[in-house]
């Protein structure tokens, strides 16, 4: 048995919840178009779509959410936040969002031109959608480790060095307006960064005068692996890894409702003061004024709170430790999972999963709605429904390299009985694998169409 972390907390508030039946279950897949977006969470029992926005908060974050200073302008949490922020980060300028996709937005808004190309590690699906909807074109150069589900490697988040130099000389520096690194790398199974990688990537793009900047949705988890698996940071503070991080860059966009333990709230910090004033403006007209840029005053507070509680390193050793478990059980059980374990999911391998289901027939999402029809249990593609495009010039669809089921785990939230219940749920959908069937949609938008399109079963 994979020996499992003790939580460093205690469980104060619950929430009941319900397994529907299995009759239940298939015909709320069927009114749902087979899409689990489209599913009401009270029918989920075991709900890992997403770990975004789905924490439990502290009593520390909820008691800082009673003094929310809700004034329009200048409000006192804000400048909680900003301490945060630049203490952690070390960039000088900021500006709050409602999520880590408006931040996206309004960097992008400020910096991308049609024709434009930004090249990453992996692009996660809302910031490829906000370059393209700009006018760009996401690049993904992740190394070749990345892309080998079987191979137990370090640091597989790695952005592949040789590929963005060459890259950038074919492309020209003048039509790439910034560089990204996310961390952890959430569409190759949230696979951490080396910083090796990190200052290497800061260090080329800067020789080409490309801005450089981070996904740092994740950053506390990947700097705690880089602790965990970098001799060389074994005795150094999370702290510190985060800063040095951040250290390469220029600046970095911030979905809080990951590693800040909250419902809602992001930002977007940079040390460019003049990108910075535009970044405000475009604020105004999207979000909010600069002080609260689309967030309640309480929310301002509990991301302040949150960012610290993220890199507390008790913590880390148990959230990574929860995921760990959930990985190696499944193992245990002859599951085909993406190795080693990621941060904040367990990935399944969708086309060792179902071998039989061809990439054209969607084996991730087939593979996301029988773990609902068996157990309940909803996690999310990450794969050809969320990646596959078509090329442009010549019409053939080209499909990603990993068909991956991403088992997200809410921060704080299941308990190991609750990953038990999933493991055994995989397990009896591996038994029968050969009766799950492919699907094809009915209804697919143009950007991210995992969101809201329809399938049905072959």
């Amino acid at each position: 048995m994979a020996e499992f972390p003790v939580e460093p907390f205690r469980i104060k508030t619950v929430e009941p919840i319900r397994q529907p039946s299995a009759q239940e279950r298939e015909r709320i897949l069927e009114e749902a178009g087979y899409n689990l977006f489209a599913v009401r969470a009270r029918d989920v029992y075991i709900d890992l779509l997403t770990d975004s926005g789905t924490a439990a908060m502290s009593d520390n974050q909820w008691a800082g959410m009673m003094i929310g200073d809700e004034s329009y302008a200048g409000c006192r949490n804000f400048f909680n936040l900003e301490e945060a922020v630049v203490s952690i980060t070390g960039f000088e300028h900021f500006v709050p969002t409602h999520q880590g996709r408006a931040a996206e937005n309004v960097l992008f808004t400020c910096t991308v031109e049609p024709g434009d190309s930004v090249p990453s590690n992996m692009h996660f699906d809302t910031t490829q959608a906000n370059v393209i909807a700009r006018g760009g074109k996401p690049v993904d150069l992740i190394s070749d480790q990345g892309l080998d589900p079987t191979l137990d490697a370090p640091f597989k988040g790695n952005i592949d060095l040789q590929k963005l130099k060459e890259f950038i000389k074919e492309t020209g520096p003048e039509n790439i307006p910034l560089g990204m690194l996310t961390v952890t790398n959430n569409s190759g199974g949230g696979q951490p960064v080396s910083m090796e990688n990190i200052k290497a990537t800061g260090d080329m793009l800067h020789s080409y005068d490309i801005p450089f900047f981070l996904d740092a949705c994740r950053y506390a988890e990947n700097a705690y692996f880089i602790k965990m698996r970098d001799p060389k940071y074994a005795d150094t503070p999370v702290l510190e890894i985060a800063r040095e991080m951040f250290s390469y860059a220029d600046g970095c966009t911030m979905s809080a409702k990951k590693d800040a333990l909250v419902n809602i709230g992001g930002f977007l910090a940079m040390n460019d003061e003049s990108l910075f004033e535009q970044a405000r403006q475009e604020l105004i007209i999207r979000e909010g004024f600069p002080t609260y840029g689309g967030l309640a005053g309480r929310d301002l507070e509990a991301v302040a709170r949150g960012l610290w509680e993220g890199i507390d390193e008790d913590y880390l050793a148990y959230r990574i430790g929860h995921t760990r478990y959930l990985a190696e059980r499944l193992v245990e059980e002859g599951i085909p999972i993406l190795k080693p374990a990621g941060g904040h999911a367990v990935y399944l391998d969708a086309r060792r999963f179902l071998p039989h289901i061809p990439q054209q027939d969607l084996p991730g999402q087939a593979l996301v709605c029988a773990l609902y029809r068996e157990g309940g249990v909803r996690g999310v593609e990450i794969g050809s429904v969320m990646f596959a495009r078509e090329d442009p010039e010549t019409g053939e669809v080209i499909y990603p390299e990993l068909e991956l089921v991403r088992l997200a785990i809410p921060r704080r939230v299941y308990t190991q009985a609750h990953l038990d219940y999933v493991v055994e749920t995989c397990r009896r959908l591996y038994d029968h694998q050969e009766e799950i069937k492919g699907l094809r949609y009915t209804y697919a938008p143009e950007l991210l169409r995992h969101f809201t399109a329809r399938f049905e079963p072959l």
